[in-house]
């Protein structure tokens, strides 16, 4: 059953086309990724299906019901991490709750029952009474996650939840976020780690100029765009070993600042002769969703 649903929306501001015809439909129980590089136009798909702004054409549904018109009542049952923290420093952990769950009509004594939860899902147990200012970048940002669940939202909004975490919570977010799709909650994910996509999407869309370049499940989208093997080569000789072995060992190659990327079907010519070449450097690994973002949307620098 589809959750959430968009029909060739398209949105310009003045000459400037920002979404050009994305079409999605994201089940219930999925984690659904959507990924660019800056300027691709995520953030306004996102606020397009929030309903926050309109789309010049197009049509978006919600839970069955139309967006915009309908939105504030289909936001009662979203929960949305922003891509800033926008916590309230005047206000403690528990006072944040507090003011967050009124906007949904929740009594005090329904969030003060969901704070314990919630605060252990953060990480934050034992802090209800702390001060916003004395809480660290890392844990403002996971109880900006923790306080988008105050609702119990069926539909989350995931924008770059786990920038600025360090390895250790971003791995607890990643076993709550999979504890939430167990419930049967459905994720929208924006997210610039590729791994945190491989890891927890079903399935995704890559956007860029505004428009649907790619979807499928990762693996779906690895295998479909990249060699299975690659091997990345460091080394003064690099251009040496190119000329001489890249093009009988490598189905694809390509130079990217001092890096040279082999792209292969079964490495092991290239690992044998690699073996040989002592004056080079080189990691070999199995092709990841970077690799295929890399290719579709390229290597220059987006501001």
């Amino acid at each position: 059953m589809s959750v959430l649903s968009a029909q060739n929306l398209r949105k310009s501001y003045g000459t400037q086309t920002v979404v050009d015809g994305v079409t999605l439909s994201i089940e219930k129980g999925q984690c659904f990724g959507l990924l660019g590089p800056n300027g691709a136009g995520k953030t306004t798909t996102l606020r397009l299906l929030l309903g926050l702004i309109a789309p010049d054409s197009g049509q978006i549904q919600m839970f069955g019901q139309a967006i915009p018109q309908q939105s504030r009542a289909a936001r009662q049952r979203v929960g949305v991490v922003p891509q800033l923290d926008n916590l309230d420093p005047d206000f403690s952990v528990l006072e944040n709750f507090m003011v967050y769950g009124r906007y949904f009509g929740l009594s005090a004594a329904d969030i003060t029952a969901r704070v314990p939860a919630l605060l252990d899902f953060a990480g934050l147990a034992n802090r209800a009474d702390a001060k916003i200012q004395d809480l660290s970048g890392g844990m403002k940002r996971r109880l900006t996650f923790a306080r988008a669940l105050v609702n119990d939202p069926d539909l989350i909004f995931l924008d770059e939840p786990t920038t600025g975490l360090d390895p250790q919570a971003r791995h607890l977010m990643w076993q709550g976020l999979r504890r939430l799709l167990n419930q049967g909650k459905t994720i929208i994910l924006t997210t610039h780690f590729m791994e945190e996509a491989e890891r927890l999407c079903d399935r995704l869309v890559i956007l860029d100029h505004g428009r649907l370049i790619a979807e499928g499940a990762p693996r779906e989208l690895i295998a479909q765009h990249i060699e299975p093997c690659v091997t990345e080569l460091y080394g003064d000789d690099i251009a040496h070993w190119r000329d001489n072995f890249a093009a009988q060992l490598c189905a694809r190659h390509e130079n990217v600042g001092e890096t040279l990327f082999c792209y292969s079907r079964d490495g092991a010519a290239l690992m044998q002769n690699l073996h040989t070449q002592t004056h080079l450097r080189y990691l070999h690994r199995p092709a990841s969703l970077e690799d295929v973002f890399l290719k579709l949307t390229g290597r220059e620098l987006r501001d």
